[in-house]
């Protein structure tokens, strides 16, 4: 148990409750003196934190693994090929 420390933190609702209903922030001691920080800022950067790290419906690309595969296949028939001819 944790006695004498208080923090502010922004709670943003998840839209699509799938699965998680909300993320929490513990904002940053500077954040809450309100150096030059609004609210409004708070929040926005909160939004780009979720979609920019928990976006499901982003797709990875698949060039680095193919070209990775394909490299090795061209390889290793190159290979087989020169030990073939000796």
């Amino acid at each position: 148990m944790v006695k004498g420390i208080s923090k502010q933190v922004i709670v943003v609702q998840s839209q699509d409750k799938k699965m998680f209903e909300q993320a929490i922030f513990i904002l940053s001691d500077e954040a809450v003196r309100g150096k030059g920080v609004t609210d409004d800022m708070l929040l926005k950067e909160a939004k780009r934190l979720i979609v920019q790290r928990g976006n499901p419906n982003k797709r990875k690309s698949l060039f680095y693994p193919i070209a990775i595969w394909s490299a090795g296949a061209l390889t290793t028939g190159f290979l087989w090929l020169i030990l073939s001819i000796l």
